[in-house]
């Protein structure tokens, strides 16, 4: 039994020992013009610096991420969401477990979500179902070395370098002051970090200690919680309006309006185009937002709010994600309270 588990565990890492790469990053010019920078403007040790990337293992499968094919980029440009594109993605990040833990994870941080209501205006199942999302409730915080990855994508060209860069400077300065060994951290493949998934430079601008214990920790559920809070306010999150509704329209496809978060209409000129509830109290431009499924396509309004979640992640599938696992979260909150 325990050789076969050995040989699993071996199986699992095979790749990684027969593809990682390590490199010595203080050889190039950039990387020295990079060190001098942090040395010269922020204090950084020089030596400190150059022991510290001149073993970096490259990190691939982040940079492929950067590095579509031609091929690839002919294909997004070209191809529309398919047909039953959202009954595939709501499968994934709306399910019954998820659901489940978010309820636990409200029942157990309801001083803390109802605090951060009260300061930010944000709701506590809207903070609950972006920390469910990202990191399933802390769960998976991400797997790649983050000083690794980020001077992988600064570095290795990519469509990104300069803001790679900016992130990776963020970082070492954040490491810095919190005393932290930078190649200690953990994170997405795009280098960001904790239950909240903040990228460095967001850190720096948004995430708040809310259990004023003196240290900004984002693998702190309460700091976690009380950073989504600030970054939804500071993007524009407004306390008494709704964040979405769905629509009727006639048909079963809907092809007559661009739909997404970049275009806004007035719901006097969408014609045909009501609420499928009739409390719907915002009377703003609204977001168009459509879901593809397999027989037909869901229509939405989507309000400011639902456009302050695109500001976490730029998708509507994501936005519209979080708002009915939201919403899913707080039905079933509601019937174990009562």
């Amino acid at each position: 039994m325990y050789r076969k588990i050995f040989s699993i565990v071996i199986l699992f890492f095979l790749p990684t020992l027969l593809f990682s790469e390590n490199k010595n990053y203080y050889k190039n010019k950039e990387v020295k013009k990079f060190i001098k920078t942090l040395e010269k403007e922020h204090g950084f040790n020089k030596e400190n610096l150059k022991k510290l990337f001149s073993k970096v293992e490259i990190q691939k499968s982040a940079l492929k991420q950067y590095q579509p094919s031609k091929k690839r980029v002919k294909k997004v440009k070209k191809t529309e969401r398919k047909a039953g594109s959202w009954d595939r993605y709501e499968k994934m990040f709306l399910s019954a477990k998820r659901v489940k833990k978010g309820v636990l994870f409200m029942k157990k941080y309801k001083k803390s979500l109802n605090k951060a209501y009260k300061i930010y205006g944000v709701l506590p199942e809207y903070i609950t179902a972006i920390i469910g999302i990202e990191t399933f409730y802390g769960k998976n915080t991400g797997r790649y070395p983050v000083f690794d990855t980020l001077t992988t994508l600064a570095f290795e060209k990519n469509r990104r370098n300069r803001f790679f860069k900016n992130e990776l400077k963020e970082f070492l300065i954040l490491s810095k002051k919190n005393k932290e060994n930078p190649k200690a951290v953990f994170g997405s493949y795009a280098g960001a970090i904790g239950l909240a998934q903040f990228m460095p430079s967001n850190f720096k601008k948004l995430a708040v200690d809310f259990d004023n214990d003196g240290v900004i920790d984002l693998n702190n559920v309460v700091d976690a919680i009380g950073s989504v809070a600030n970054y939804f306010k500071k993007a524009g999150w407004s306390k008494h309006i709704p964040v979405a509704t769905r629509v009727s329209y006639i048909g079963k496809r809907f092809n007559r309006l661009k739909t997404g978060y970049q275009y806004k209409y007035k719901r006097s000129h969408l014609n045909g185009i009501k609420p499928k509830s009739g409390k719907f109290y915002y009377a703003k431009k609204v977001h168009l937002i459509k879901l593809d499924r397999k027989k037909y396509d869901e229509l939405w309004y989507g309000t400011k709010n639902f456009y302050v979640i695109t500001r976490y992640n730029r998708s509507n599938y994501y936005a519209m994600a979080i708002h009915k696992l939201a919403e899913k979260i707080k039905k079933r909150y509601k019937r174990l309270i009562i």
